[in-house]
Formats: structure tokens, sequence, C-alpha cells
């Protein structure tokens, strides 16, 4: 299944990139929904760098849903970064993120994730599809505070 949002962002794409490159955006746009903590390695990268990070997932930052890989590869020149995760709940979890220039200083983000987690695919689908609302709305918030996470 795949979920398809996208948002406009009142700041120019090479500032938006910069944010989306930190492992620590994530954490701030997914609060208090999702909260990851690194297993392997124990501590993330400074900036994403193309390679597989496992993590313990938690829905609300208390209840436990196990672990996903985080498989990064990025394109900085076309401004886009990919999460070809996979875990026990959802095999695939096929997460892009691209920015488009949109002119006077603003940039289109989309979020674009395909799914497959077998029987449970439109349960995970369908929070997947509230759970990138909730980051988008996170990423207007944060672009509002001038990238301050």
């Amino acid at each position: 299944m795949r979920i398809h949002r996208s948002t406009v962002l009142n700041c120019p794409p090479e500032q938006v990139w910069q944010a989306v490159i930190q492992p620590r955006l994530l954490f701030y746009v997914a609060w208090p929904v999702l909260r990851f903590r690194p297993v392997a390695p124990r501590q993330l990268p400074q900036t994403w760098q193309d390679g597989k990070y496992l993590v313990r997932l938690y829905l609300g930052g208390w209840l436990p849903l196990g672990t996903q890989w985080i498989v990064i590869s990025q394109d900085a020149a076309r401004y886009r970064l990919r999460d070809n995760g996979h875990g026990p709940l959802a095999r695939v979890w096929d997460h892009r993120i691209t920015l488009r220039p949109l002119g006077a200083g603003q940039t289109v983000y989309t979020d674009e994730v395909s799914i497959d987690a077998g029987l449970l695919t439109p349960l995970v689908a369908g929070f997947a599809a509230g759970f990138y609302w909730w980051r988008q709305r996170r990423w207007v918030r944060l672009v509002r505070r001038e990238l301050a996470f």
C-alpha cells in the first residue's frame, strides 16, 4: 500500500535539506507519536550516511513496537532521501523524502511510503497516513521556529 503526502514549507530547499539529513530531526517530527531508540549502532550519526541502522520503536514514547531497520540512501543533488526499511512488523517500509523548490524561498516537502505488513497492511498503512500527517505538521511548526530543534 502506498501513502503520499506533501506540504509547502516557507523555507528554501537547501535549508530544509540540512535538517532532513539529521537523525535528530526524525526524533523531533515523530514525537510524541513514535520514539526511536538506536540499537545498532548504539548512537546514530550526526547526519545520515548511506547504510543500515537498527532502532527500537515505541508508540507514544513508551509502548514497545519491536525493532525496525532504517536503510538510508540519499541523493543530495536532487534533495532525495530514502529509507528502504524493514522489520518484523512491516517487511517493507520504503519511505522517500523529496524536496522540490517552489520559488520565493519555499519548498514542497513530500513523504511517500510503500508498506507491506502482510495481513496487517491496512492497519499499518492507516497508522502511517496519520503519522505522516503529524510529521508534516511538526515540519511546519519547526520551519516557523526557523528550524530550531
